[in-house]
């Protein structure tokens, strides 16, 4: 998967506005994070996979696909 494919998948399947991601990270505007991911994976000079916002994009994605059935009220059918 790359992050073309994520950012598609995100288009379709918006996350909820507001997450907590990690015990210390919690996303308050969930768009403008994916946007800045996006930005900082465009804006790279280097290898994919040395990239961190490749890896806090791909992270995102696993963490909300791995709780999709907790979202399951905010997502549409």
């Amino acid at each position: 998967m790359n992050h073309e494919e994520i950012k598609r998948y995100f288009e379709s399947t918006p996350p909820p506005e507001e997450v907590h991601w990690k015990p210390w990270a919690k996303i308050t505007n969930t768009q403008l994070f994916l946007s800045s991911c996006y930005i900082g994976i465009h804006n790279f000079n280097g290898s994919l996979e040395m990239c961190p916002a490749w890896w806090h994009l791909k992270d995102f994605y696993y963490h909300i696909k791995r709780n999709a059935p907790d979202n399951s009220q905010t997502q549409p059918e």
